[in-house]
């Protein structure tokens, strides 16, 4: 299994000249790679323009998705749109989504079905905020998140633990909790699916992840991969975190 590098530009950047920039850049940098998967997930402003200039030297993925195909939605992007428009991934679940949208397990898990039906792959995040319990979180997270879905649609997920106290604050989990959050993961998915569902899946790290700590996460931290947020708008740092997984 490859690891995969997810970079979320979140809303940024400003400017159609700076995100050309970027991924100029981050392109440049990561030519010839052997053991590593690298999607980029630009504001819809960006998203199309680039995937369509780039499919060839890199996956792009979205921030969001609606969950019906067509209809009237104002301002809104459906699945099938994003698959016709060269894009292979959609982040769902995302804490920023759930705290500042109002979206719910019922609402992801309706995202993540539509997204599924149109062929593209899903990162789905999950994590607790401070104080909460974990293990309680992830459960309901996942558990909702997924009801319905089959154990072969499940090899188009890949799961992303972001505790919520670590995005954006510079205090990243330790390697050891992370490991915990894995396992803890995995037993879910062992539990709703099988065995093997469990092993063959894809976590991902992210929260607060930067090139000093990228490489730990890879090697030590169970982890078949990252989502990077504020570490990905620069192009320097994001190629390291990229080369750190190679």
């Amino acid at each position: 299994m490859k690891n995969i590098i997810v970079a979320n530009w979140k809303m940024n950047p400003q400017t159609y000249q700076e995100a050309e920039d970027l991924i100029k850049n981050i392109l440049e940098g990561i030519k010839d790679l052997n053991n590593t998967e690298v999607v980029i997930c630009p504001p819809f402003t960006w998203l199309t323009d680039f995937s369509h200039k780039n499919e060839a030297q890199i996956l792009f993925g979205a921030q969001n998705v609606f969950h019906k195909e067509s209809g009237a939605f104002t301002g809104e992007i459906s699945p099938l749109m994003l698959k016709n428009s060269k894009v292979d991934y959609v982040i769902l679940g995302h804490s920023e989504r759930r705290k500042y949208f109002g979206e719910t397990n019922e609402l992801i898990n309706q995202k993540i079905k539509s997204s599924l039906s149109v062929g593209l792959k899903v990162i789905f995040c999950v994590g607790e905020n401070e104080g909460e319990n974990k293990e309680e979180v992830l459960v309901s997270q996942i558990t909702e998140g997924l009801q319905g879905i089959s154990e072969k649609d499940l090899g188009n997920i890949t799961v992303a633990y972001e505790p919520v106290w670590a995005i954006g604050t510079g205090k990243n989990c330790g390697i050891e909790e992370t490991q915990d959050a894995v396992a803890s993961i995995k037993k879910i998915i062992e539990k709703l699916y099988s065995q093997n569902a469990s092993e063959v899946l894809a976590v991902l790290y992210g929260g607060s992840v930067k090139s000093e700590n990228s490489g730990d996460y890879l090697k030590d931290g169970g982890v078949n991969g990252l989502l990077v947020g504020g570490a990905s708008l620069k192009a320097e740092e994001f190629i390291k975190i990229v080369k750190s997984a190679e």
